[in-house]
């Protein structure tokens, strides 16, 4: 065996540096001190029957509270003003079952446009069509079942094939079949698509080949989803030309929207409108990197104001709405 170490502690070597003295340190009253948080701005305990607005008000004036009610100022004025209040919305936002609150909105004339992905047409329509929505995709996917649903696949497919023959967008084409076979589509009361159609309120969908399930199906015309979808894309840059003053909000699409959205922004700049003073908003329960960079902050580097309201749908968009219907009166 080898010799052991020796573990005998070395000698202790004085430090080389004393402790600074702090003895002369200058200090201030705090009452003369900017601080960020005040008890004025504290929560308000409830009190059962109180009203929303009573609610509203009892919510601590501080960080994501300060940005809810900044949003909800800014599309109420835009209201007021008479300038466009646009949500693009994922499908999700559909599914979670927030399309009452969204054509609520449409016809209070407060939200003024929708944008919409390709999956969002789906959702709208089957809820449209009998009430319910939303596959189990892992018990389908294994026996190739998965977006096999027949009406879905040939009714849609054909509503957009007819519409590109009438020159119309691909949401205007499906809220028009919609409204038109109104016996077949009990619950388009609450279909953004035929709500849109009826009201003359823009919904346009912003769809990549190959996303959706309809795209699957013997009845897809890719010549008509490509003509009818880029008349749409066009038709939104006719509204983001003129939202100067105006609010745009992404909700719940973190890739498709957020492009779409930031090219019909350039479009429109080059075109000569001026789109400086604008609210940019994105909504969703994750903070990604398209939304936050195509919406926030580059459309606003110019002028205007991009926020951020981190949460879930379901939530977040009833209490907004609330927020601003409860302001505008």
């Amino acid at each position: 065996m080898g010799k052991r170490p020796d573990r005998t502690p070395s000698p202790r070597l004085p430090f080389l540096i004393p402790p600074i003295n702090v003895s002369d340190l200058k200090t201030y009253p705090l009452k003369k001190r900017h601080s960020k948080v005040r008890l004025a701005d504290f929560a308000t305990p409830w009190k059962p029957g109180k009203s929303f607005s009573t609610f509203y008000s009892s919510l601590p004036d501080i960080l994501a509270v300060k940005t809810l009610r900044a949003v909800t100022r800014a599309i109420v004025k835009a209201h007021r003003k008479r300038r466009p209040v646009i949500v693009g919305i994922g499908a999700h936002v559909i599914k979670v079952g927030l399309a009452p609150i969204i054509t609520d909105l449409m016809q209070r004339g407060i939200v003024t446009a929708v944008a919409m992905n390709g999956a969002g047409i789906i959702h709208d329509f089957e809820l449209a069509f009998l009430g319910h929505t939303s596959e189990e995709v892992d018990a389908e996917i294994d026996e190739g079942r998965f977006g096999m649903a027949e009406e879905t696949g040939r009714i849609l497919n054909d509503a957009i094939t007819d519409g590109a023959k009438e020159g119309y967008g691909l949401g205007e084409a499906i809220g028009r079949y919609m409204n038109h076979a109104a016996a077949q589509f009990r619950n388009c009361g609450t279909s953004i698509l035929a709500t849109g159609a009826r009201l003359g309120t823009p919904v346009t969908v912003h769809v990549a080949i190959g996303t959706d399930i309809i795209h699957m199906h013997p009845s897809a015309d890719g010549a008509a989803i490509g003509a009818t979808s880029l008349l749409d894309f066009r038709r939104l840059t006719a509204v983001v030309a003129g939202m100067e003053g105006g609010v745009y909000m992404n909700i719940g699409s973190s890739v498709i929207l957020p492009e779409v959205f930031l090219k019909t922004l350039s479009l429109g700049r080059n075109l000569g409108h001026p789109i400086t003073n604008i609210t940019t908003v994105n909504m969703d329960f994750l903070s990604h990197y398209r939304p936050q960079t195509n919406v926030v902050r580059r459309p606003t580097q110019k002028g205007g104001q991009g926020y951020s309201l981190t949460g879930h749908h379901e939530i977040m968009l009833p209490l907004l709405a609330a927020a601003v219907i409860e302001e505008i009166g």
